[in-house]
């Protein structure tokens, strides 16, 4: 299974607001729990919807610019973008099912 790949502060606007495809971020942080329940979902969304969303992850520990600038005050925060607009805002840990119907509206 291929690692999400991580997104900067310094990338962000390259990888995510320039991206021809529609993407997601997930915003975590090494030390919180439900992050590490959640990147297993999100890796497998990555394979499901390889060639339609391009997926990231940031660590808001070493990156918070982007966080702060979005309003991102609990992880795990997923993020979609689409067209470099926000077009939906996940919180916390959800199921994949939760997760893919969610995706599904912000990239229709």
């Amino acid at each position: 299974m291929a690692a999400t790949p991580e997104v900067t502060d310094a990338t962000f606007d390259a990888d995510v607001m320039k991206s021809d495809l529609p993407v997601l971020v997930d915003f975590w942080a090494p030390w919180c729990g439900p992050c590490r329940m959640v990147a297993p979902i999100v890796e497998e969304l990555g394979e499901e919807y390889a060639g339609r969303v391009s997926f990231y992850k940031m660590n808001t520990d070493e990156n918070p610019a982007v966080p702060s600038q979005y309003g991102i005050r609990s992880i795990p925060s997923l993020l979609i973008f689409n067209g470099g607009e926000l077009k939906g805002t996940i919180v916390g840990f959800r199921p994949k099912s939760d997760l893919k119907k969610r995706l599904e509206e912000a990239i229709a």
